[in-house]
């Protein structure tokens, strides 16, 4: 007996290997986790964990887990702290003037050619559209970021004001002559509170300007080409353009009605007869508005061009973290997730439920075929802006170091010309001169 409950025991014992070993076969691997920082709420918050819940859903090898940061702002300051103490996330959503920034963070980052390179999954910067994807790229073409949550700026407008202007609502303006004119005929029929303003202005009134007219925001390829550039935006170009709009806010034509989105709520109320603003406030307008709105490209000037170029992206793109001890099978689950994201049917999707643009041509592609367009009107003219043309080095996106900080010495000296305090020229030469010291500040940091 106590022999055979010896040999029990060891047959026991030599079968317990197996026995934990087919436990371990039929057990579900665990999944590679990913952390991805994101600066989306309300609406916007719930889509991006809709995207990650698919993802999750669509396959078991990777989950991902998206955590609100905060605002874009705070977003990057998140990110760079948790870098400093490597602890930062897989992915982090970074907005558009934080670019220049986050290459100089050399290793901190891994760029997406990197990732697909080393983890062979396949991004291809061809499938999308390229004014998008040239903001987040470098001189080579190469993609550092992945796009996401993209915008541009368009000029909204009141057919109900058009209509008490005398105005033909189903020809909004198309020159700044055009623009000026639409305004004095609002004001003078007192057709809206305000004739016309702007969101945004550094971004639609110079940046946007820019590019639709292909002349240089900064020298160097408005960065691309090196540290080493220098702001042009006191050019006779960009001089005419402020000297416009501050005789227009002189004469009551356009009233500056605050920085960046500060003036929304004007457009979605109709207190203003035209509007430049995202094309992003599309969904607001459909949810809220109480009047009838349209939308039209951004005016140009024909003595400086003849047809104008693309505009240029707002908005954020994805950015693959670096940290000690992340694995290659971190790194690839990443790569699954950002190609994931990039599918026709995921871009498409994103696009029509949250009023950013697709960015890539096949979601647009998509989106054309499922009748969208069809169904709301104008929601691709956008589309239609940001592919308008051949993008050059002045219509692919701005590449500037701490280009939020030159955003509020422009906003600074822009508003004390609209106060009358001092000409567009001036405003203009001292945006410049205290821009560069910011740039040159930059570029001495990126160095040590």
């Amino acid at each position: 007996m106590q022999r055979r409950t010896l040999l029990a025991g060891t047959a026991a014992l030599a079968a317990a290997p197996l026995i934990r070993a087919r436990a371990q076969a039929s057990a579900p691997a665990a999944r590679t986790k990913i952390v991805w920082w994101h600066a989306m709420t309300a609406a916007l918050g719930a889509q991006v964990t809709r995207i990650a819940d698919t993802f999750n859903r669509s396959q078991s090898a990777v989950e991902v887990q998206a955590i609100y940061k905060g605002g874009y702002a705070d977003l990057l300051n998140e990110t760079i702290a948790a870098s400093r103490a490597g602890q930062a996330p897989h992915l982090t959503q970074i907005f558009e003037v934080g670019t220049g920034t986050m290459l100089a963070a050399g290793k901190a980052v891994k760029q997406v050619w990197e990732l697909s390179r080393e983890t062979g999954v396949v991004i291809d910067p061809k499938t999308y559209i390229p004014s998008v994807r040239g903001y987040f790229s470098l001189a080579d073409g190469r993609m550092a970021s992945m796009p996401f949550n993209s915008s541009t700026a368009v000029m909204w407008y009141s057919k109900d004001a058009f209509r008490k202007a005398g105005l033909d609502p189903a020809k909004p303006p198309v020159t700044w002559d055009d623009v000026v004119h639409a305004a004095q005929a609002i004001k003078a029929r007192n057709a809206a509170e305000i004739p016309s303003t702007s969101a945004w202005f550094s971004w639609i009134q110079l940046e946007q300007y820019s590019a639709l007219h292909n002349v240089p925001f900064a020298s160097e390829a408005d960065g691309f080409d090196g540290l080493g550039a220098k702001l042009e935006i006191n050019s006779k170009a960009h001089v005419k353009a402020m000297a416009r709009l501050f005789a227009m806010s002189k004469d009551g034509t356009f009233k500056y009605t605050g920085r960046d989105s500060a003036p929304d709520q004007l457009l979605v109320s109709g207190k203003a007869g035209i509007h430049f603003d995202s094309s992003g406030m599309r969904g607001d307008l459909v949810k809220s508005a109480r009047f009838d709105w349209g939308e039209a490209y951004l005016p140009y000037d024909p003595d400086i061009i003849k047809t104008p170029l693309n505009s240029i992206i707002g908005g954020a793109s994805l950015w693959t973290m670096t940290a000690p001890g992340r694995t290659p099978a971190e790194y690839k689950a990443v790569a699954s997730f950002l190609n994931f994201i990039g599918k026709p049917e995921n871009d498409a999707y994103w696009h029509q439920h949250t009023g950013y643009v697709p960015v890539t041509l096949a979601g647009f592609e998509l989106s054309k075929q499922q009748g969208f367009y069809q169904k709301n009107l104008g929601a691709d003219l956008p589309v239609l802006q940001l592919t308008r043309g051949t993008v050059t080095k002045y219509s692919k996106g701005l590449r500037l170091g701490r280009l939020a900080e030159i955003r509020n010495i422009i906003y600074e000296e822009v508003e004390k010309g609209f106060q009358g305090n001092q000409t567009a020229q001036q405003a203009m030469d001292n945006a410049v001169a205290r821009g560069n010291k910011v740039l040159r500040e930059f570029q001495r940091s990126v160095k040590q």
